[in-house]
């Protein structure tokens, strides 16, 4: 078992940027792939970012150039930076943790509580 908790979510203005973080818990961090998601109102929840094992990233491309994943093993923590946002990039984030890499939800097993972020105009 593993538990996600995300923080770092907030209201930014347009251009701004903002750090999540996501700590886990559990069973062995480093084995797994760590992704970010994110829905809209009204929205299906979105693949923004994941990052495997060997620090291979993958993005979508809407948030490629101002969007970066890390990971920090060591802390157990998973990181999204968040640069140049957009109202568009309005959302609740959510962290999650998987065995293997993946673009959709069911490549993940496990998910944290998720974090609003709020882009304003």
């Amino acid at each position: 078992q593993v538990q996600l908790v995300e923080s770092g979510g907030g209201l930014v203005q347009a251009g701004g940027s903002l750090i999540l973080s996501c700590a886990a818990s559990g069973r062995i961090f480093s084995r797994y792939v760590m992704g970010w998601f994110r829905q809209s109102p009204g929205e299906g929840r979105e693949f923004v970012a994941a990052i495997s094992w060997s620090d291979s990233t993958y993005y979508v491309d809407s948030v490629k150039g101002r969007f970066t994943i890390s990971r920090d093993n060591a802390k157990n923590t998973v990181y999204l930076q968040m640069n140049s946002l957009k109202p568009e990039d309005t959302a609740v984030y959510y962290c999650a943790a998987g065995p293997r890499m993946g673009w959709t939800r069911n490549a993940y097993d496990y998910w944290g509580q998720g974090t609003q972020v709020t882009v304003s105009s």
